[in-house]
């Protein structure tokens, strides 16, 4: 894999930033994956920086979640190129505008956007753009079987899923999964708390052999962040349960 120091990463970037600043940052994660971060002013959370994946096969680059905006969607798309590589496809983790927020800009431009039939109606119940392919299996296997993505179960949001980078055993969790630092569950305003420790079980006995797990907030970490989220559910059941 091609080492960036960060000033690479971000030079285009830079070069553009009178005409359309961006805040987006790209980092090497491993062999041939990359981890996009992008910021956005949430309220009442505040600055809330949300993690994507580009994962490359043979030349093409496979985008796993959209930044926050579409001017740090299409910066994305614009550094891929960069590097010689063909945006060939996204996929969509869930309806949340962290997650989707590219979707249109994405379809404007020819690039394939996968999501599950259930992320498609909830974001056609919100009256925004939808991906044009669909897919409603619990596993799906694009890029010659290097990506599988896996409907696991609700949990942040009845839509979640998961994707897995088999050759480097890097699991994508997306808001599904929580970061080690998190002292709880964040927005939970669509999450079915009750289905969420099933779910994580299903993903840890689908992939026992996961080295990396990519939360959609936060530090990138390994297994135990499927753990720790468990946790945080379990925590949240408690405090919700009638006493």
């Amino acid at each position: 894999m091609k080492k960036f120091p960060l000033f690479v990463l971000l030079l285009p970037f830079m070069l553009r930033a009178s005409i359309e600043p961006t805040t987006l940052e790209i980092h090497p994660l491993k062999e041939n994956i990359y981890q996009h971060i992008s910021y956005l002013d949430v309220p009442p959370w505040g600055r809330v920086a949300a993690n994507g994946l580009v994962a490359v096969h043979e030349q093409n680059a496979y985008i796993i979640d959209t930044p926050w905006t579409v001017t740090d969607t299409k910066q994305l798309v614009a550094w891929i190129k960069a590097q010689g590589l063909t945006p060939k496809a996204a996929v969509i983790s869930h309806f949340h505008e962290d997650a989707s927020n590219g979707i249109a800009y994405l379809k404007s431009v020819g690039i394939d956007t996968y999501a599950s039939t259930i992320t498609n109606a909830l974001l056609a119940d919100k009256h925004h753009p939808q991906s044009n392919i669909s897919f409603s299996s619990q596993t799906l296997a694009i890029a010659n079987d290097t990506i599988e993505i896996f409907a696991p179960g609700a949990g942040h949001t009845e839509d979640n899923i998961v994707v897995w980078l088999n050759q480097q055993k890097v699991l994508f969790g997306g808001c599904f999964v929580k970061s080690l630092e998190s002292t709880g569950l964040g927005n939970i305003k669509d999450a079915s708390i009750a289905q969420w420790p099933t779910s994580i079980s299903n993903v840890l006995k689908r992939y026992p052999e996961i080295r990396q797990v990519v939360p959609g907030h936060g530090k990138v970490g390994n297994m135990s962040l499927l753990t720790h989220t468990a946790e945080l559910v379990h925590k949240q059941i408690i405090k919700k349960a009638p006493h």
